[in-house]
């Protein structure tokens, strides 16, 4: 089943995993170590994120890497900064209006 990535980012332990990767590649063991979960946990929640793209696994001798793929990261901001601007947009304007507010207040 191919899940979409808002899915995958959506679970607290995966994002957590997301942000341990971004700083340096980790081991399932490694990332295992930062959760009170199995590595087979871990190992699942690892799944997910590759098949949305969002880790890419590297085999380094014997051992498996996790990760970030920044690719995949950049759609997301891209996606979200559609709302960032409108947020940003309604935040000026309420900041615009409560200094119009305290102005009449400090004029009466």
């Amino acid at each position: 089943m191919r899940r979409d990535v808002f899915q995958a980012i959506a679970d607290p332990t995966r994002r957590a995993i997301i942000a341990l990767i971004a700083i340096n590649a980790m081991t399932p063991n490694a990332l295992a170590e930062h959760f009170d979960i199995s590595r087979q946990a871990v190992s699942k929640h690892l799944r997910i994120l590759t098949e949305c793209d969002l880790t890419a696994p590297e085999q380094k001798g014997r051992e498996i890497y996790y990760k970030l793929e920044m690719e995949k990261m950049k759609e997301i901001d891209k996606w979200l900064e559609q709302f960032r601007v409108i947020w940003e947009t309604r935040f000026a304007q309420l900041d615009h209006l409560l200094s119009n507010i305290k102005e009449k207040e400090n004029e009466q």
